[in-house]
């Protein structure tokens, strides 16, 4: 599929059809990545996406305990002051 390049103040800017928007779910913001001979637009995927599986997956597998727990950082501070 060819498309023309338009002028959007200094810059150039493509015109995507309605249904690759739709087809690779764009929204209002993508991600480009420059390749040697060629240019990748994909959707923007949001900070974190995907975080809730793999945290609930990690609890499956028993991978969600402290890292540091035989080294409790705990002061007298923390003992007495600190609330929650």
């Amino acid at each position: 599929m060819k498309t023309a390049l338009i002028r959007i103040g200094n810059s150039r800017g493509i015109r995507i059809p309605k249904v690759l928007l739709e087809q690779y779910r764009f929204n209002d913001e993508v991600e480009l990545e420059p390749r040697q001979d060629h240019l990748v637009i994909r959707p923007a995927t949001p900070t974190r996406d995907g975080w809730d599986d793999a945290f609930r997956r990690m609890r499956e597998h028993g991978d969600d305990t402290l890292l540091d727990e035989e080294f409790p950082s705990a002061t007298q501070w923390d003992a007495t002051e600190w609330e929650w």
